[in-house]
C-alpha cells in the first residue's frame, strides 16, 4: 500500500492512501495533526502502519517548513518500516531531502 504526503498548503494536509485521498484543515498545527491524521485514515481503512509498503512526500513547491513536516515524517515512517520514500531506500544511506532533489 502506497502512503501520499503532501504538506505544501499553508492551510491544509492531504493524505492518499493507495489513490484515495484524503485532506484536513491544518493551518498553524501541521506537525502536531500530520500523524494522527495518518493514524486515523489507516484505521478507518483497517489498516496499520505495517501495512504502507512506500511512500511518496510532495517536495514542492510550497512553504519550506510546511514541506520539511511531511518529509521529516515520511522519513520517519520509511526509516522505521524499511520501505522507500520516493523511491529511495533510507537505508542505504540514500536520502531525500527537499534541498537535494
Amino acid at each position: 500500500m502506497r502512503l501520499y504526503i503532501d504538506t505544501s498548503n499553508s492551510e491544509n494536509i492531504v493524505v492518499a492512501i493507495d489513490d484515495k485521498k484524503f485532506e484536513t484543515r491544518a493551518r498553524e498545527e501541521k506537525s502536531q495533526k500530520l500523524l494522527s491524521f495518518i493514524d486515523e485514515i489507516m484505521k478507518k481503512k483497517g489498516k496499520t502502519i505495517k501495512d504502507i509498503t512506500e511512500i511518496e512526500v510532495n517536495l514542492g513547491p510550497g512553504s519550506f517548513t510546511g514541506l520539511r513536516v511531511g518529509l521529516s515524517i515520511a522519513n520517519a515512517l520509511g526509516w522505521l518500516l524499511g520501505i522507500p520514500v520516493n523511491g529511495k531506500n533510507l537505508r542505504k544511506g540514500e536520502f531525500v531531502d527537499i534541498l537535494y532533489t
